[in-house]
């Protein structure tokens, strides 16, 4: 690669790194956030609704196998049945 390819690219990157906004998220002009939840007492706000929940992004459950076990019998473990000629 070449020195200006190089630096191409730098300022390309440059350009995409900082066009991102860093204001808070507000609804376009005459649209209104959604409605209410049912059971919620007040609408949730734009940050409330940009957070993924619990379900959404899991928990990594990073506990090793720290001794072996032998697997436990699978009733539901056939044999494939027999294909017809």
């Amino acid at each position: 690669m070449t020195i200006r390819t190089i630096a191409g690219l730098a300022f390309t990157a440059l350009a995409l790194v900082s066009c991102g906004g860093r204001q808070p998220l507000k609804p376009v002009a005459g649209q209104e956030l959604p409605a209410v939840p049912v059971g919620a007492a007040t609408s949730p706000t734009a940050a409330q609704l940009m957070t993924p929940s619990t379900q959404a992004r899991p928990q990594r459950n990073v506990e090793l196998l720290t001794q072996s076990q032998k697997r436990q019998a699978d009733e539901f473990d056939l044999p494939p049945e027999k294909q017809p000629q």
